[in-house]
């Protein structure tokens, strides 16, 4: 149990902390944010569906797009990150956060840059879906490979 919290704990950190090295690139519609690559962590991780959650909060506590983004964002995160584990043995699991973030955020971050709803939702998609499976598919090679678990 010490080792989930741990673990867990880890990953909000790391959340955070990744959110705010890529910032120029991590916020707004085309997001390049390298820490949504913890996005599929709930494959292997179960306690990283609450972790995200906390580290999205926090982030975006700290990114201005104000209280929309915190709880909504958050929130969004949250689904994702359980849709994921719940689909953790299919290609399904790679898809809740690209696609939920791009049709979820995009309700009140296209209003918010003064953009149109779908051309919001199709570069945070594609941006989200670059980092997800760029990054993400080779934190998981490299994490089962290692067996950290």
């Amino acid at each position: 149990m010490a080792r989930k919290l741990i673990r867990g704990a880890i990953i909000a950190s790391l959340y955070v902390t990744i959110t705010f090295i890529v910032a120029p690139v991590g916020f707004g519609h085309i997001q390049f944010r390298a820490s949504e690559a913890l996005t599929v962590l709930p494959i292997i991780y179960p306690e990283s569906v609450i972790a995200l959650y906390v580290g999205v909060l926090l982030a975006n506590i700290m990114g201005g797009f104000g209280p929309l983004d915190i709880f909504g964002g958050s929130l969004v995160t949250l689904i994702a990150a359980y849709l994921t584990y719940r689909t953790r043995d299919s290609w399904l699991a790679y898809l809740w956060p690209v696609v939920l973030n791009g049709v979820l955020v995009s309700i009140y971050l296209a209003p918010a840059l003064g953009i149109p709803y779908w051309l919001c939702v199709i570069t945070l998609g594609i941006s989200e879906a670059v980092v997800v499976v760029g990054l993400g598919h080779p934190l998981l090679v490299w994490l089962r490979a290692r067996r950290i678990t």
